[in-house]
């Protein structure tokens, strides 16, 4: 096939005028821009590192050929360095690079490397076989499809390099029509191997087989969308990463379907629509997903412009880009720069947000960068690339995370991917040293859980959330709730409870940012503290308690990590017991506001009587000027009519809270009945 004749088809892809586009580029996008031919020109030297956005799996050495290029090198012990470069990522940033600069050594780069591969690492031959695993052959048509759009003109792209090109797309998505299975349907795999096929379809020259996979493909996307995304919008998997890894496929095919009237079943839209307006929600202050279950911390912004643009949302626009950025101009081409620059740009409504099938809630005290930003999670486990998470929080200030998790690092079935993986790398509580959850490798788990009890309420004043686990009925016959009351906008108040009838012992762990440092400053009273934060973390419970300030380690990528520290808090109990974490947050520099707890007997208006800790507790809260009554059941209390006195407030319900310092003396706000 003449190389013309795919170029001038009569469909629409991407971006229309690639010179345009470059153009805005390099104008408006001078920092991506430098990162993206430096990466051209370290394929040109056949120098390979994976440090992209969206590089599901960063490196940070590269790997260097002096010679023929070795597509099955593995350098160390992690065969991921063989997935990352089968897949080609790199062949994209050769052709932008050649759209601004129009230098051939980009494209004759291109041609070579690709027919090359095409050579060497023919399917079929079994010593290929981590090169063409579906996802790879997935992946590798959406690079190789975009990419070749780049090359439009150059003379390196022959009619020879061609129609090696178009034959090795149709093998890779003929062997993509042959694989459908119960895998596929419920995992990312499955979604990015298909979004690939449904790309061939669209982009190579019409026929009747590539119609059929097109179909095919729809088919495969429309079943994978309706089980693996829940009706909150969030993919099963529980890792914001493959969620966005996921989104950003099917809005590739929402802009091929819209851009050549390619209809797709009703509800397909409207699904996709729900998983971008995800990263609305857990979006961070900073613009980057949280680093979940086998997630990086990866800025989303980028994904929510391109999204903005899809769904002409002015939600989605107010938690991306002013503009189009660098990825979203190639998904649209420049032309619609001026169009995106008049859309409407706002936040929701509600500070108070809940992704209640995924089991994740989130806490805000506003949408500018300095915000409070604080997640809770209590959901399902999400498959091998969720965590040992149960019950765990974020929560980041003032410009920074404060309180994480502590990453993936590795997907190499050794201690370290375990380490990481563990309840131990999160914030939540553990029974006798033991998490909720064992594992039998790198992906799979020999004991699950079961998320229950899950509820979230939002007032003027107050937000609450809670939730508990199965986890260690069976392992401990202990049920682990968590409790979390919200007094807006910087107090945190968290109550573990552990109902059991045995002994146990119990930790409860707070991983900080590796950029601050924890400070004791007495027993129960903790601090970080860095250049934007000077946040307090205080313990309170009716049993005796220690904590201690311990080494662990914290990444932010995939192969790399920074040495971290974490609160580690232990106490005994022969039977139920709460443990309460007061978290405060206060900027850096200035006077410290000091929070302080102090414990109210509670009794029964009724019967005239002492309620028992493990009935009722009551905590007087002081922060400034600032005075709170905060009262929890830990079991039902109100018979025959009933209400609970404590520091002279008269109230009801399981989780109430009195603003002392406004006069509330008489009901107060009930959280929880």
């Amino acid at each position: 096939m003449k190389a013309d004749s795919f170029f001038n088809q009569d469909k629409k892809f991407f971006f229309d005028d690639r010179d345009v586009t470059a153009a805005y580029v390099e104008r408006s996008c001078s920092e991506e821009l430098a990162h993206v031919i430096r990466i051209a020109d370290e394929t040109v030297n056949q120098s390979f590192k994976f440090d992209l956005r969206w590089d599901m799996e960063q490196t940070t050495k590269p790997v260097v050929f002096k010679e023929k290029i070795d597509w099955l090198f593995q350098p160390g012990d992690d065969p991921e360095f063989i997935y990352a470069f089968n897949r080609m990522r790199f062949w994209i940033c050769l052709g932008q690079a050649y759209a601004v600069t129009k230098d051939e050594k980009y494209a004759h780069t291109f041609a070579n490397q690709l027919t090359g591969w095409i050579d060497s690492v023919p399917h079929g031959n079994p010593a290929n076989e981590k090169a063409w695993r579906t996802i790879e052959t997935g992946l590798r048509l959406e690079y190789w499809l975009k990419a070749m759009c780049y090359f439009k003109g150059s003379p390196e792209i022959t009619d020879t390099v061609m129609d090696n090109f178009l034959s090795s797309v149709t093998e890779h998505a003929e062997f993509l029509m042959t694989v459908w299975n119960s895998y596929n349907l419920m995992s990312n795999w499955g979604v990015l191997a298909n979004h690939g096929l449904f790309m061939a379809g669209v982009m190579l020259p019409s026929t009747e087989r590539t119609a059929a996979y097109t179909a095919e493909a729809v088919r495969r996307l429309t079943a994978e969308l309706g089980i693996q995304v829940y009706e909150d919008g969030v993919q099963w998997e529980q890792s914001p990463m493959y969620h966005n890894e996921v989104t950003h496929d099917y809005l590739d095919v929402l802009i091929l379907s819209q851009r050549n009237n390619i209809p797709l079943p009703e509800g397909f839209v409207d699904k996709v629509h729900k998983m971008a307006l995800v990263n609305v929600v857990w979006q961070k202050p900073d613009g980057c997903e949280l680093s979940a279950g086998d997630s990086d911390e990866i800025d989303v912004r980028d994904l929510t412009t391109t999204a903005a643009c899809v769904f002409d949302d002015p939600v989605l626009k107010g938690s991306g880009y002013d503009k189009l950025d660098f990825d979203s101009a190639w998904d649209f081409g420049a032309e619609f720069a001026e169009q995106y620059g008049k859309m409407e740009s706002r936040h929701p409504d509600c500070l108070t947000q809940q992704l209640s099938e995924s089991g994740n809630f989130y806490f805000r005290s506003g949408y500018d960068a300095d915000s409070v930003f604080f997640h809770f999670h209590c959901g399902t486990l999400g498959a091998g690339h969720g965590h040992s998470d149960q019950l765990h929080i974020d929560l980041y200030a003032n410009g920074e995370d404060v309180l994480v998790d502590s990453g993936r690092y590795t997907y190499v079935n050794k201690p370290e991917r375990f380490e990481f993986k563990d309840s131990t790398a999160h914030n939540t509580c553990l029974v006798d040293g033991r998490g909720c959850y064992t594992y039998k490798d790198s992906w799979e788990c020999g004991h699950l859980d079961r998320a229950v009890n899950r509820i979230c309420k939002d007032t003027a004043r107050y937000a609450y959330a809670e939730g508990g686990h199965l986890g260690f009925i069976d392992t401990a016959g202990v049920f682990a709730n968590r409790r979390i009351v919200y007094i807006k906008p910087d107090i945190f108040i968290i109550a573990d409870e552990m109902y059991t009838r045995d002994a146990h012992s119990y930790q409860n762990l707070l991983h900080a940012n590796y950029r601050g440092k924890i400070v004791q400053d007495d027993e129960n009273r903790f601090r970080y503290e860095s250049d934007k934060n000077n946040t307090e973390v205080l313990f309170a419970g009716s049993l005796p308690h220690e904590t201690q300030i311990i080494n662990t380690k914290m990444s932010r990528h995939y192969n790399a990590y920074d040495e971290n520290s974490a609160l580690k808090t232990e106490w005994k109990s022969p039977g139920f017991s709460c443990l309460y974490s007061f978290i405060s947050v206060n900027e850096a520099g200035g006077a410290l506001t000091k929070i302080q707890v102090e414990r109210v007997p509670v009794k029964s208006n009724f019967k005239n009587t002492l309620f028992s800790d493990s009935q009722i507790q009551a905590l007087k809260v002081t922060k400034g000027s600032r005075r709170y009554l905060v009262v929890i059941a830990h079991e039902e209390y109100a018979t025959p009519t009933d209400t609970f006195c404590a520091d002279g407030c008269t109230g009801f319900g399981n989780v109430s809270v009195f603003e002392l310092s406004a006069g509330e003396k008489e009901t107060g706000t009930i959280l929880a009945v």
